[in-house]
């Protein structure tokens, strides 16, 4: 197999719940994937514009032979499964699928950036990594 991406979870309408396991079975069921760890969902407060409701986050540890940018596609796939509109930055959604480091790599080009940038300003990104990363 390839390398580790943690990707984050993440989803502040509809069934919350609902839309993060349609996100890690999607996820597993990947080619090429392998569903490696799994943290606790945790309620959390939005980033972005007012008046959103909390958040259920969720990280995952996924072994993968995607490159990344092809990892990156399956997953706005997946988002749009789950009903995600693409509108207002950082706006409520069903379903965010961001990832958060994908090996050692470092990339920052017009699609993607890794480690994503929001790792620094989101703490339970940071303790929900540590858990996983112990677990490897």
């Amino acid at each position: 197999m390839g390398e580790v991406a943690f990707i984050a979870l993440g989803s502040n309408i509809g069934d919350r719940q609902a839309h993060l396991e349609l996100a890690r079975r999607e996820l597993a069921a990947l080619p090429g994937c392998r569903l490696l760890g799994v943290t606790v969902p945790e309620e959390t407060e939005p980033f972005g514009p007012p008046g959103q409701a909390p958040y259920l986050n969720q990280m995952i540890a996924l072994e993968t032979d995607l490159d990344p940018h092809a990892l990156l596609r399956a997953l706005h796939d997946i988002e749009a499964r789950a009903g995600r509109v693409r509108g207002e930055r950082w706006g409520a959604r069903t379903l965010d699928l961001d990832i958060v480091k994908f090996g050692e790599r470092q990339i920052s080009d017009a699609t993607l950036v890794v480690p994503h940038p929001g790792l620094r300003e989101r703490e339970f990104w940071r303790r929900e990594l540590t858990q996983l990363e112990g677990t490897r």
